[in-house]
């Protein structure tokens, strides 16, 4: 099988993010693999669609460290590939990352990954639906039973009165955004700089208000969702709690946050239950659900992250589990003749 992920820049990838643990145990298994940042890709005259890739050695790698050094190697030189050789496109890449600076690059990549699809390369997550879905509005169709109360404005006084009717307390983050960044909570302790907080949060946007989860000041949980269903291998999840280790009460890895490991609650996997209907009709493969208590709080369908952590701490392999997976994706559409479409390749 070959697998191509798009990222946003090669040289950004770090090695505790999901992407190189897939990657890395895709060419353990033998898979050809490619990296291929989002300004790389290429529309020929022929009509193909090409991308000046960095394709990894097919071997085992001892660690994700090691497997990153040699993508990053000088030698190893970007090549030029068809992305249409390949079995399978998985979008990997984080828009926010690209806010003021290539602003172009997320709607660019997925027009390349929509005509990839309709040439017949299975892209995960369905890139159709993904072009709605990268956006944290994506969230307010979920049932309201699962998700937060949420505000999204710019006006000062649509805010304050949101907070007013939640007894004060509320999360204000901007409605473009990942990794902890921008990240407000509002109570007693800091209602005296709401407004400066506003008007940092809408400087560059929309802000994103939302009720405060009694639940969340333990942290919250990130569960893996694979075709539309909760990740599980021998009776473990992929799921894990984010905790804060400071003061700001930010709880994602990426702002400082630690992690252990869980076993889901009731309340959790109704949750994931409730959502993967819409999952699995949007085409949403691989996904972040982001929990506190019986809600809701985020769903990251566009880099989903936490398995390189989850495997760590569990020694379950669930990266093997996700690339047997995408083989019998391939399996499938060379069975039917490549008639399923997209969507339905995403998710069966």
């Amino acid at each position: 099988m070959k697998i191509a992920f798009a990222v946003n820049d090669v040289a950004t990838e770090q090695d505790n993010y999901t992407t190189i643990r897939l990657a890395r145990k895709a060419s353990a298994q033998g898979h050809e693999v490619a990296l291929i940042g989002l300004g790389d890709f290429i529309y020929d005259a022929e009509g193909s669609i090409c991308a000046m890739a960095t394709v990894g050695q097919q071997k085992k790698f001892k660690n994700d460290t090691n497997y990153l050094k040699h993508l990053h190697d000088p030698e190893n030189a970007k090549q030029r590939i068809c992305v249409e050789d390949y079995d399978v496109l998985m979008l990997r890449s984080d828009p926010a990352e690209e806010l003021g600076e290539r602003d172009w690059a997320p709607p660019a990549g997925l027009l390349f990954a929509q005509v990839a699809a309709s040439h017949g390369v299975i892209v995960l997550n369905d890139p159709e639906n993904l072009t709605d879905a990268v956006n944290k509005t994506y969230f307010q169709n979920f049932p309201e039973e699962v998700r937060a109360a949420t505000c999204i404005t710019r006006e000062a006084n649509e805010i304050k009165s949101f907070l007013e009717k939640h007894d004060g307390k509320g999360v204000i983050k901007p409605l473009q955004g990942s990794g902890g960044q921008g990240v407000f909570i509002i109570d007693e302790g800091n209602k005296k700089n709401l407004n400066q907080i506003i008007e940092a949060v809408t400087r560059d946007g929309l802000a994103i208000i939302q009720e405060y989860l009694p639940a969340a000041a333990e942290g919250d949980v990130r569960m893996i969702t694979l075709n539309g269903r909760p990740l599980k291998v021998d009776n473990c999840y992929a799921i894990m709690r984010r905790f804060s280790q400071s003061e700001d009460m930010r709880s994602n890895i990426s702002a400082g946050g630690g992690v252990e490991m869980i076993e889901p609650t009731d309340d959790m996997l109704k949750v994931a239950e409730i959502v993967g209907p819409k999952l699995i009709d949007d085409g949403m493969y691989l996904a972040g659900l982001d929990i506190a208590g019986d809600k809701m709080m985020e769903v990251n369908v566009d880099t989903p992250g936490g398995l390189s952590y989850i495997e760590d701490l569990t020694d379950v392999d669930f990266s093997k589990v996700i690339i047997e997976d995408l083989a019998r994706k391939v399996r499938l559409q060379k069975q039917y003749g490549g008639k399923l479409t997209n969507r339905q390749l995403a998710v069966i």
